[in-house]
């Protein structure tokens, strides 16, 4: 199912059905500031298996996930003062950080070192729906299994409507990955460099 919303002012009709889909364990396609993602409740195991499934990955590889603001990442990770710094200057935005995850989170979404990828979207269709939803979802680019970005909904749905049950169509999308920084040491690691600037994190 492919539902058309407004990439400025999302309707809440079809944020709120999102959410039922991803409360059922499903699979919905959301845009964001970088690229499309897939999101699904982390909380959900079988809703996790499905999207490590289409990613091609095995549960021993993390999923990073959205948080709606700050107060949320300090619920699902361990933030000290400078991390809590850095994110302040950064977030909402272009950036994953990798945190020290706290018991919270489900270990479907740890990676072996018991760390998160946590992002903080700046888009409102991103936003909104992890306001409507309440919890985190994840957060992967969506790609074939051959790796190839999709960032046009119809091509989305071409290829990879067999295994997604919504996908929320906001136009096109040719953006970058997030930057991706490890704030788990003393000093903060850039580990891919993508849209977000990486001068702010320095």
């Amino acid at each position: 199912m492919i539902l058309k919303v407004d990439p400025r002012n999302p309707q809440g009709r079809h944020l709120c059905k999102a959410a039922s889909v991803l409360e059922a364990g499903g699979l919905v396609v959301y845009a964001t500031d970088t690229l499309y993602g897939l999101g699904c409740d982390i909380f959900n195991k079988k809703g996790m298996e499905r999207a490590l499934v289409m990613k091609g990955q095995t549960k021993f590889h993390s999923l990073s996930f959205l948080c709606g603001d700050l107060t949320d990442i300090a619920r699902y990770a361990h933030v000290s003062t400078p991390a809590y710094k850095i994110m302040k200057r950064c977030l909402p935005g272009a950036y994953t950080f990798i945190l020290a995850a706290t018991r919270e989170v489900p270990k479907l979404a740890l990676t072996r070192q018991k760390t998160v990828g946590i992002r903080v979207p700046d888009h409102p269709v991103a936003l909104g729906l992890l306001r409507e939803f309440g919890r985190p979802i994840t957060s992967t680019s969506v790609t074939t299994p051959e790796g190839e970005i999709l960032g046009d909904p119809d091509e989305i749905e071409k290829k990879l409507g067999h295994t997604i049950d919504l996908i929320l169509d906001s136009g096109m999308i040719g953006g970058e990955p997030s930057t991706v920084v490890d704030l788990t040491g003393d000093e903060p690691q850039i580990l891919r460099t993508g849209k977000g600037d990486p001068a702010l994190v320095m």
